[in-house]
């Protein structure tokens, strides 16, 4: 296996998650609203998603600056890092 070939499949197993994440069987615009839009319906199907966790660990670390990702907004995303 070369090289690149590692880092793809490590991304890969690293990305996993999003196959089991809620919001993959629900409407994707609910969580990337218009400005202003409600963040209402989004939130509520991050509380029962068993990989809310890796999703927002993966916002963080990959500086997501639009949409709903581990139930946070992009400003919640923000005060979190600010104060981490």
């Amino acid at each position: 296996m070369s090289f690149d070939e590692a880092l793809l499949e490590s991304d890969d197993e690293e990305l996993m998650w999003q196959e089991r994440a809620l919001c993959a069987q629900t409407d994707p615009e609910a969580f990337f609203p218009e400005k202003g839009g409600s963040t209402r319906e989004a939130k509520r199907v991050c509380l029962t998603c068993d990989v809310r966790g890796e999703c927002l660990e993966y916002a963080l670390a990959h500086d997501e600056r639009f949409g709903i990702w581990g139930g946070l907004s992009e400003r919640e995303r923000r005060k979190l890092k600010k104060r981490a």
